[in-house]
């Protein structure tokens, strides 16, 4: 799928006339509105961001952040909420497959009064942005669990968790969105399963040469969160 405008996504979400909530849950501050086809939101996963709006550079005027894999859209919103509490102007690109998601993400951000601020795309990572777009900070919380074990889930929509033989089949296209549209200073926040996968990302990085470095590891009950970012030397060029 081409882009050709800036001021149209790359495809308006579709989930939505008979959209009708079941759920809704508190993710920190928000009320974040879902039902079975989108994934149910972890409340351990409001550490991300957190971690991830604690590391937008402090001289950046209107900050904008890109959530690749969005779901519902709470780890974004409440990202964006906190970004725009101190650095006034945020805004968010949320990106997901799954109309579902989008509607739903649309739907939420109404409801935290943040819809003027979150341009939501329906879209496959490598169409969803435009080749001139960068971002202060990219969240990512692609699907990580292996297909084989995908059955151990059966609550979770298929979409939202199969993450192919080793978990990583939608990681790396995310971390590809990352080196080309992270802005100078900007870093990333990365959702993983296990240790075991961070390592298999670090190996893989390193053996492609790849700018963006694993800095930093944070493990949690539910998951593994990495920041990620270029070398200083690599923005400086």
């Amino acid at each position: 799928m081409s882009v050709e405008s800036p001021d149209v996504p790359t495809s308006p979400p579709t989930g939505g006339p008979e959209m009708i909530p079941r759920e809704s849950i508190e993710f920190g501050p928000l009320i974040i509105a879902f039902d079975d086809r989108v994934l149910r939101p972890r409340p351990w996963t409001a550490a991300q961001s957190e971690w991830a709006a604690d590391l937008v550079p402090s001289f950046s005027p209107g900050p904008r952040i890109l959530e690749l894999c969005s779901g519902a859209g709470h780890i974004g919103l409440l990202a964006l909420s906190l970004v725009d509490e101190r650095h006034p102007g945020a805004s968010l690109v949320a990106v997901d497959l799954n109309p579902a998601a989008c509607a739903y993400t649309l739907l939420n951000a109404a409801a935290a009064g943040l819809e003027d601020q979150v341009d939501v795309r329906e879209a496959h990572i490598e169409e969803a942005l435009y080749t001139f777009e960068t971002f202060d900070l990219v969240i990512a919380d692609p699907p990580w669990v292996p297909h084989a074990e995908i059955g151990n889930y059966p609550a979770d929509p298929e979409l939202a968790i199969d993450g192919g033989d080793d978990g990583l089949a939608v990681t790396w296209p995310c971390v590809q969105a990352a080196r080309l549209h992270l802005a100078v200073g900007g870093a990333m926040v990365l959702q993983l399963g296990t240790t075991a996968q961070v390592d298999a990302l670090r190996e893989r990085l390193a053996a492609e040469g790849d700018p963006l470095q694993i800095l930093e590891v944070r493990e949690h009950e539910g998951g593994v969160l990495l920041r990620l970012a270029r070398t200083v030397e690599e923005d400086l060029l």
